[in-house]
């Protein structure tokens, strides 16, 4: 499928959240740590940079990181030449029932093995100057020009009646919209079931991968059953003009933002 998008067009792909297999998350299993490897000499990003240098293409790669006896839930960014420039390490976890992160993923706020990227930081926001634009999970104040988020989400095994899908839309094309930069979020479809201490959970993949416009405009949409390739081609400077010129980044006050670090609303976190 990534080839597929390069035929298309694409110079920055986007797959799944930790894609390279079924989504574990849905029961505390100890064999499961088991698809986890370092950073270091991962045979999936290997094997991704190969095809980043083959292609001429922009790859993050999800995948289960091992660090000792810790495990993070990271993504490799992988330049069009093959460069591995650094990874990010997801740091808001959920858990509930049938995505039970936090047994597998420990939150993270740090970074190690950061290079080339717009501004070092000690907290897990980070955006990497690729090839083709500067991307990350992150806000735009950092630099980001695309906003990425590769995800796994559904139904709900405890509530099949419950359907967050459009809200989960709704919630990134605000992000897009509030920094005036474009975004791409790739998620799974089908239904996969796994056994638990409980018996049998199962989630119905919401699908639904889609890329937004500047102004949070869904500008291309999958379904929620069938595997597709979405491309959608930017101007990035224009883009970088409009920005400027709305005012969005010049006119925040983040001397107003201090609540923001608390927990409860009252008292700041100390860094």
């Amino acid at each position: 499928m990534i080839r597929a998008a390069h035929e298309k067009g694409a110079n920055l792909i986007l797959v799944q959240e930790v894609f390279e297999g079924y989504y574990f998350c849905q029961a505390q299993r100890g064999d499961f740590f088991d698809r986890a490897n370092p950073y270091r000499g991962h045979p999936t990003i290997a094997r991704m940079q190969k095809l980043a240098k083959e292609l001429g293409v922009v790859l993050p790669v999800s995948f289960f990181e091992e660090v000792n006896n810790a495990h993070y839930n990271s993504i490799a960014v992988i330049d069009a030449d093959g460069t591995d420039l650094g990874f990010y390490r997801k740091s808001h976890i959920p858990d509930g029932p049938g995505i039970q992160s936090s047994n597998y993923f420990k939150l993270m706020v740090a970074f190690f093995h950061v290079v080339q990227v717009i501004k070092k930081s000690s907290i897990s926001i980070q955006v990497f100057a690729t090839k083709f634009a500067k991307i990350g999970v992150a806000m735009a104040i950092q630099g980001a020009e695309v906003l990425l988020y590769p995800t796994a989400i559904g139904s709900e095994p405890q509530d099949q009646e419950l359907d967050s899908r459009e809200h989960w839309k709704r919630v990134m094309q605000g992000h897009a919209g509030a920094n005036l930069v474009p975004l791409v979020a790739s998620n799974r479809i089908g239904k996969e079931t796994i056994k638990t201490e409980h018996g049998d959970s199962s989630i119905t993949f919401y699908g639904n991968s889609f890329i937004t416009g500047p102004t949070g405009e869904i500008l291309a949409l999958a379904n929620d059953k069938d595997e597709d390739v979405l491309v959608v081609e930017f101007d990035l400077n224009q883009i970088k003009s409009q920005r400027h010129s709305w005012g969005v980044i010049r006119d925040r006050r983040p001397e107003l933002y201090k609540v923001l670090l608390s927990l409860d609303g009252k008292n700041t976190v100390p860094f």
